[in-house]
């Protein structure tokens, strides 16, 4: 069954910064984090790590950076999206400007990762490429101008991130949108959040950090904060 999540998220993407035990103790903070912060964090781990990770954790939500679409059978190095749901993935990122895909290879794969009850966790540069790919319908949009990914300084212009939300949200309102581009600070992830976006990430910010494992606490105490101060303001509107 698909993962339901919790709004707002929070997602750690380790790419290949980091490989072997490396990323099982980072996942392992996250785990930790999520349980003392009640919030929902999804964990983009290298395939090679999926298993280790899926086994040894209990609250994260593992996604794999990649699938290909061919089904059981002949295929030598392709990503079998089978063999990524039996390692213990819950989804799937499409279109990350790192990996980047074609819109109909976009529809390929969400088609194949909801046969197997994925959540797709889709990618986009800009608010026209947002606007193509809300169009498939992913579980996650993730906006993110290219510039700014494995930087430092993130979106500074808060009227982007409401614009390519209300662009999305126009299209299919029940797209969750991530802000993740270029966050280092627990002070960005509670702005983004604040300013309307479902969820945060980090790569990077979280890698280069003096220390990391902390930052992963602070990152996501953040998104706790905004949570409840999120639902203060609607107990105020009513």
């Amino acid at each position: 069954m698909k993962p339901q999540i919790r709004t707002p998220y929070f997602e750690i993407g380790t790419k290949n910064y980091i490989y072997g035990d490396q990323v099982l103790e980072y996942a392992k903070a996250a785990d930790a984090a999520a349980e003392k912060y009640d919030i929902d964090v999804l964990f983009i781990t290298p395939c090679t790590e999926i298993r280790r990770v899926a086994e040894n954790t209990r609250h994260l939500i593992v996604l794999a950076p990649y699938m290909d679409t061919l089904r059981p059978g002949r295929g030598m190095a392709d990503i079998l999206p089978e063999g990524l749901k039996a390692a213990g993935a819950q989804g799937v990122v499409v279109n990350h400007c790192e990996k980047p895909m074609s819109v109909p290879a976009v529809k390929a794969t969400i088609d194949r990762a909801r046969e197997l009850d994925f959540l797709v966790f889709a990618c986009a540069d800009t608010v026209d490429e947002a606007k193509a790919l809300a169009q498939l319908h992913p579980d996650i949009l993730n906006p993110e101008p290219s510039e700014l990914i494995g930087g430092a300084g993130g979106v500074s212009d808060m009227a982007f991130v409401r614009e390519v939300i209300e662009a999305i949200k126009a299209i299919d309102p029940d797209i969750m949108v991530e802000q993740a581009a270029g966050i280092t600070s627990g002070r960005q992830v509670y702005d983004f959040i604040m300013a309307g976006s479902e969820a945060a990430g980090a790569a990077s910010g979280i890698i280069n950090a003096e220390d990391p494992l902390a930052m992963i606490d602070e990152m996501i105490a953040a998104t706790r904060r905004a949570a409840d101060d999120l639902k203060k303001q609607r107990a105020e509107m009513k």
